[in-house]
């Protein structure tokens, strides 16, 4: 397979210079008060995530004989991309196998590159098997998505970049999907400055590595769970989890509803789209996974490909964990007046009362009593506590909170 080193992760940021963009290292002071933030913005590269780096340095390095039979490649959409966009400017036919249940928003992207999609019933790891089997039958070239050093070396380049905007930097955080990416940075920031820390971050529905990490052995997972389709990967790359292994400070693991947060932060306070795989970094120092006070803290926002239709409901969840969003269901005497001394307490708070639905039919209440729900929109967790407070003052019964 051959081996990842720092002359290749050079020469891919020379072949590179006319294809990927030098992405900006934006500082971002309200995102966190633990560690001093700054944003790799990996999510405004071309084609929308970082894979292209690796795709079209891998491409650059095939024979003619293989640029001519064509390359093969499997992915949930990001890699995708970066392989179609890198076919096409070379004019490489070109194959790729997405698991079904990939974002319609990455199909249609990557068909609008000239590839060919097959989409495979299942997980990326499904979508890998079926890969291996048409590259198998056809002689294509398979472009991995993470377990190829030329891969490794291309994402490496994103390492060279940091390094150059900040040479002092203390910590950096990477998306951890199959390993690809966080191997190539680690490589070089280990390599260049040792004392520099380096974590990756996996979604808690998709830990794959962290859990190979921990049992020292390259595991698979049954299933993966997680809305951050970009890094769900049952199974991590035997290259990239020695690689890990070897140059990696940790591992940790996210929540979804903790990324849902961190989409809707990045769109809030600093303008910036990314899709579930791509905010998982900043999830990890919004949600204090690791130790970062007094530290200067990159956080690589790994892509911003994330499908509209899904976006909507995410931004809802981050609402709704930030206590932005919150939904009340209190037990009332069923008489006159009772909305209007609730709604005039929620106001009297700051709430903004949005929807309210009555039910007195209920089997389990008393014949006298109704069920109202109230949904509000509040400023934070411990605006929704006040008016709590001030509800059970008054003699209001608090049946559920959401």
């Amino acid at each position: 397979m051959g081996s990842v080193t720092l002359d290749k992760i050079y020469h891919a940021a020379y072949v590179l210079k006319s294809v990927a963009r030098k992405t900006d290292l934006i500082k971002a002071t309200s995102l966190s008060t633990e560690g001093d933030l700054y944003l790799k913005t990996e999510n405004l590269q071309v084609t929308g995530s970082f894979k292209v780096r690796g795709a079209y340095y891998k491409m650059s390095q095939l024979t003619e004989e293989e640029k001519k039979k064509g390359v093969i490649a499997s992915s949930a959409g990001n890699h995708a991309q970066g392989v179609a966009l890198a076919a096409k400017e070379n004019g490489i036919p070109c194959v790729i196998c997405m698991p079904d249940g990939a974002p319609i928003s990455k199909v249609e992207a990557t068909k609008s590159y000239g590839a060919k999609v097959c989409l495979v019933k299942g997980a990326y790891d499904d979508a890998y098997d079926y890969a291996c089997e048409l590259q198998e039958k056809e002689g294509y070239t398979f472009i991995h998505p993470f377990n190829d050093p030329e891969v490794v070396a291309g994402q490496g380049t994103i390492g060279l970049e940091i390094l150059d905007q900040m040479p002092d930097v203390d910590v950096v955080l990477v998306p951890v999907g199959g390993g690809g990416l966080i191997s190539g940075i680690a490589y070089v920031i280990k390599s260049l400055r040792p004392e520099c820390k380096v974590y990756g971050v996996q979604a808690a529905g998709a830990p794959s590595m962290e859990q190979s990490v921990k049992k020292q052995e390259a595991i698979t997972l049954d299933s993966v769970s997680t809305f951050a389709d970009g890094i769900a990967v049952k199974h991590p790359g035997d290259l990239t989890y020695e690689l890990v292994s070897r140059y990696v400070d940790g591992i940790v693991t996210v929540t979804d509803d903790e990324t849902a947060c961190a989409v809707l932060a990045l769109m809030e306070k600093q303008k910036l789209v990314t899709e579930g795989a791509g905010a998982v970094s900043v999830a990890a120092a919004m949600f204090g996974k690791i130790d970062l006070k007094g530290k200067k803290v990159v956080c690589l926002l790994s892509g911003g490909n994330i499908d509209v239709n899904i976006l909507s409901r995410v931004i809802t969840r981050g609402l709704v964990m930030t206590g932005r969003n919150s939904t009340l269901t209190l037990q009332l005497e069923d008489k006159p007046g009772q909305l209007k001394d609730v709604s005039e307490i929620i106001s009297r708070c700051g709430g903004n009362v949005v929807r309210v639905h009555y039910n007195q039919s209920d089997a389990n209440m008393a014949i006298t009593s109704c069920y109202l729900t109230v949904s509000m929109e509040t400023r934070d967790k411990a605006q929704v506590e006040e008016i709590k407070r001030e509800l059970s003052k008054a003699g209001f019964q608090l049946i559920s909170n959401q």
